[in-house]
């Protein structure tokens, strides 16, 4: 092969832009021969195949430039990673660090996700038995149950006189409607109406106290004139608190007015208990 040869086979495909199989046919050469002499020259755009994923390959580089990862890619566009690699590889993932953060941290929860979902449902299925199982024992409550479940309620969550302090005085403060309706069925069962005692709403300054005392109204089947002035309480701005929303009601204080015989007759039944469970655990 001359130097005239070879450079002759470079202007056919320069000039004319003939393709391999072309210029074989008009210089007789073989195959390798030719594609080693063209080094380095471009395909002319006449010789190229249309490609089926062509369309793909420019979707996969917009998708690049927009930040998404090699995985993200793939899985929009339904292609292998590897094919998603190498349409995108010479284009470098440059991404927001706060998101980055963002994305690990989705991404470590759909793992975390994944990885304790069976785990979760077998606890949450055992958890739902074991609640069944506990609500059976319960059965109907008769009055001397509703009696020493208020009076042990109210010891723990009522105001009690103190030594230094006496002050024979009902009064019951809660946020949990269930324990106040518990403790408002045993001033039922002691011969008190809904309609004696007095209500307080307690709540943060920032909460709507009107729209809170109406939800304990409502929730509790409690006559609204005998609401009283709502507490406040003072903002904190170096607090975290996490009682916010529309879900925070605060607290609803109940009130038992001219009740000392009443505040007597719990602490009568409180003593009881205690001595009771005192004595059993002497005889073992």
């Amino acid at each position: 092969m001359t130097d005239f040869d070879a450079a002759e086979v470079r202007r056919l495909r320069t000039e004319e832009q003939l393709s391999v199989r072309e210029i074989r046919a008009r210089t007789g050469l073989g195959r390798n021969r030719v594609y080693e002499l063209l080094r380095g020259l471009p395909v002319p755009e006449r010789t190229r195949r249309p490609n089926a994923k062509d369309d793909l390959r420019a979707e996969a580089v917009r998708l690049r430039a927009t930040g998404l990862s090699v995985p993200e890619i793939a899985g929009r566009l339904a292609v292998s990673r590897s094919t998603a690699y190498l349409w995108v590889r010479h284009l470098p993932l440059h991404r927001d660090e706060e998101e980055e953060r963002q994305r690990r941290r989705a991404h470590s929860k759909v793992m975390t996700e994944a990885r304790w979902a069976a785990h979760r449902r077998a606890r949450d299925e055992a958890r739902a038995e074991t609640h069944a199982s506990a609500a059976a024992t319960v059965g109907q409550l008769d009055d001397r149950d509703v009696l020493l479940l208020g009076a042990a309620v109210y010891w723990c969550e009522g105001t009690k006189s103190k030594p230094w302090r006496r002050d024979d005085h009902v009064q019951f403060i809660n946020s949990d409607p269930g324990l106040l309706a518990l403790f408002l069925r045993f001033l039922e069962t002691c011969g008190m109406d809904r309609s004696v005692p007095t209500y307080r709403v307690s709540i943060h300054e920032t909460a709507d106290a009107d729209a809170a005392a109406e939800w304990w109204a409502d929730e509790l089947a409690l006559p609204r004139d005998r609401f009283r002035r709502a507490s406040l309480k003072r903002h904190q701005p170096a607090t975290n608190r996490r009682n916010v929303g529309a879900g925070y009601r605060g607290c609803l204080v109940i009130n038992v007015p001219r009740s000392r015989e009443l505040y007597w007759r719990i602490e009568g039944m409180i003593a009881e208990l205690f001595g009771s469970v005192t004595t059993r655990r002497s005889v073992r």
